[in-house]
């Protein structure tokens, strides 16, 4: 079969072709981190845009460590299909904006000229939390190796604050424009996340004009907070398979996700930007009241569903939502944690719209890869809840279970989580300080030391072994 690239678009079928021709974009986007989501997400938002207003706003991506999603691309020239799972039926099409597809170390030439780039107004982010090299406290892991090897003056940045801080420093010097950089990964604050950390870069650096940078960042730089939000399955060789056969050319960067999809931004770019509020976006002066819900609602159930669920031997969301105790379980999560979002927010229909996208049987989003990383996802998504609200007097009975759910998935699987060593050394030293350990890896040590809070993450423990998810209700 046929490769899709530039040359068999005439030959796709009706409707299934890009919204926009490819060749008239030119590279106004940096993306760092073009994996399945930002391809299910900014970069359909933003075809969308251009297709509306027009604009050129093509997007250069850059991979940070792997290189397939590259050699997936790049011989695609940056085209890849789409397939919406709607509960109806799948839908394929092809999206043309991602104009170049490139790796950060290999091309980095490319990605330093491009970030100095006058044209380039936008650079977007979605490397994972792990990508962001932060230490437990938040600021910049300058012990990380990458981050280490960039300070010490490594030639190519292999650190992401390392890109962005060499980019910025070159930028500055060749043409001054301003530039919005916009972190789209989950974490909280992610705006001021990333500021921080290239600010604490430059400061880290012994650049001789480290202070002038600091000063052009504050004047030049914005760095929007935002949320997003679609649910992108890790594709299969199936999902490729199907998206070939719908288009009638090979796709081997095809992604997948649900017909859903939000995307909140703060409002305080510098510089040019697509008008993706068109598109559906929502601009906002403070995007934190939407961040903490989707974190501690969506995120946090999406968690506790892949602990239990692959404890309960499910595979996907939506089968661990045939689960008689599925249901039950995420709502009283979500009653409990409700208790702790800002004021003015609809949990209540937050919630009903969450269970029916969980459910939807198209989708077919793994356990597994939403468990991964659980030591970077979990301070935020459960404790930081559990925290405000033991502070506030109340039992939260459900989110102790959470953490006793996650402490045993980290006794009884394989981890992918960059603490997986430290993890599982906490299950091989004498067996009450388990959990302690547990929670200090999670930066949690207010918590270790609270004996009440370990009997009862203890018991919860026991009690899951013996009677299984039903005993969060």
């Amino acid at each position: 079969m046929t490769r899709l690239d530039l040359g068999a678009l005439a030959g796709l079928p009706e409707g299934a072709g890009p919204l926009v021709d490819p060749r008239s974009l030119r590279t106004r986007i940096v993306h760092l981190g073009p994996g399945a989501f930002h391809r299910a997400h900014q970069a359909v938002h933003t075809e969308q845009a251009e297709a509306l207003h027009g604009g050129g706003w093509g997007i250069a991506g850059f991979s940070q460590r792997g290189r397939s999603v590259v050699e997936q691309l790049a011989p695609q020239d940056g085209l890849y299909s789409l397939t919406l799972r709607t509960p109806q039926g799948p839908r394929t099409r092809v999206v043309g904006q991602l104009r170049e597809a490139l790796h950060a170390a290999d091309d980095a030439d490319r990605l330093r000229a491009l970030l100095a780039s006058p044209e380039v107004t936008v650079v977007t982010l979605t490397v994972t939390e792990k990508g962001y090299r932060r230490a437990p406290g938040g600021g910049l892991d300058t012990a990380d190796p990458l981050v280490a090897a960039d300070l010490a003056g490594a030639h190519v940045p292999g650190s992401v604050p390392g890109q962005l801080a060499h980019g910025l420093r070159v930028r500055r010097v060749v043409c001054g424009a301003p530039l919005s950089v916009v972190p789209c990964d989950n974490m909280a604050d992610n705006g001021q996340v990333v500021a921080r950390l290239v600010r604490e870069f430059v400061e880290a650096s012994g650049w001789d004009d480290r202070d002038t940078l600091l000063a052009w960042i504050d004047e030049a730089v914005a760095f929007p907070s935002t949320v997003v939000d679609r649910i992108v399955p890790a594709t299969t060789d199936a999902d490729r398979d199907a998206a070939s056969a719908a288009l009638g050319v090979r796709d081997e960067a095809a992604v997948t996700g649900e017909p859903f999809t939000q995307w909140v931004l703060q409002d305080t770019f510098a510089a040019d930007r697509p008008r993706w509020e068109d598109t559906g976006a929502l601009f906002v002066p403070d995007v934190a009241p939407y961040q903490v819900m989707k974190l501690r609602l969506l995120n946090g159930s999406h968690t506790l569903l892949s602990c239990l669920g692959l404890a309960d031997g499910r595979e996907t969301v939506a089968d661990a939502m045939t689960a008689p105790w599925a249901e039950p379980v995420l709502r009283a999560y979500a009653a409990e944690v409700a208790a702790s979002l800002p004021p003015g927010l609809d949990a209540d229909g937050y919630v009903d719209g969450l269970v029916d996208r969980f459910a939807n049987p198209a989708m077919r989003h793994r356990l597994g890869q939403i468990a991964t990383d659980g030591s970077l996802k979990v301070p935020e998504r459960w404790l930081a809840p559990l925290r405000d609200l033991r502070a506030a007097g109340r039992e939260v009975p459900v989110l102790t279970g959470a953490v006793a759910a996650w402490a045993r998935h980290t006794r009884d699987h394989q981890l992918d989580d960059p603490a997986a060593g430290r993890l599982g050394a906490a299950w091989d030293g004498p067996a009450d300080r388990a959990v302690p350990s547990l929670l200090a890896v999670l930066g949690a040590e207010d918590l270790a030391a609270d004996p009440v809070f370990v009997a009862q993450v203890r018991d919860r423990i026991a009690a899951l072994d013996a009677h299984g998810p039903t005993v969060l209700l």
